[in-house]
């Protein structure tokens, strides 16, 4: 190869280069909000010519993680071997979830002017998050939230223990409603047993609305 062919790629390039090598392996939810930060190599790199290709493969066969290295190399007219560095690559993904938009205490009910969306990380998410506040309307606080902390399962219960519930029971033909009591704490999709209040009988029903279960035939 001729000397003359071999370019010193600039920072940008190296910066877009490793980006471009993570951008390629992650794999999170498409309503995520994902930035790629290489480490500044500002005053502290001076990149050699290089033949193309750069060659840029990720140090490790991992998952895309918090902090992620990302290796670069040349053939290059610059030194008798061939030129190659390791690039710290830093990744935040947060998602959109409902946080309290104010102090939250037990047994407040949640309707508009408690709830907003904000972005947050991913590493700060523990438990079943929201990320829909309509879907949150009517149910009933548990336990303290602090003002701009995601609403979690364990805050909360779609129907809560003690509560008078509407229990409906679907046949082939016909769906049979009566009322009943919850003998326990429940989200949306989670069996509790409750008690009808006609028959005095005990039944497992799926939560499937704020004061409403589904008895499954």
């Amino acid at each position: 190869m001729a000397n003359e062919q071999a370019v010193a790629p600039s920072l940008s390039t190296i910066y877009q280069l490793a980006k471009e090598a993570v951008e390629k392996k992650i794999d999170v939810e498409s309503n995520a909000k994902v930035d790629i930060t290489p480490q500044n190599l500002e005053g502290r790199l001076t990149p050699p010519r290089c033949y193309p290709p750069i060659s840029v493969e990720l140090a490790s066969d991992r998952e895309i993680s918090r902090n992620n290295t990302v290796k670069i190399g040349c053939n290059t007219p610059d030194y008798d071997y061939p030129w190659q560095m390791y690039l710290s690559v830093r990744v935040d993904v947060q998602y959109p979830v409902v946080v309290a938009t104010q102090l939250l205490a037990p047994n407040d009910i949640l309707d508009n002017q408690h709830l907003t969306i904000m972005f947050v990380d991913q590493y700060s998410l523990k438990g079943q998050y929201f990320s829909d506040v309509q879907s949150l309307m009517g149910s009933r606080v548990k336990r303290r939230v602090a003002k701009d902390s995601p609403i979690t399962d364990k805050n909360l219960c779609f129907v809560c223990k003690g509560d008078m519930v509407s229990i409906y029971a679907n046949t082939a033909n016909i769906q049979i409603k009566t009322l009943g009591e919850a003998l326990r704490d429940g989200n949306i999709g989670e069996a509790i047993r409750v008690k009808n209040n006609q028959s005095n009988k005990q039944l497992e029903a799926v939560v499937i609305a704020v004061g409403e279960v589904e008895v499954r035939m």
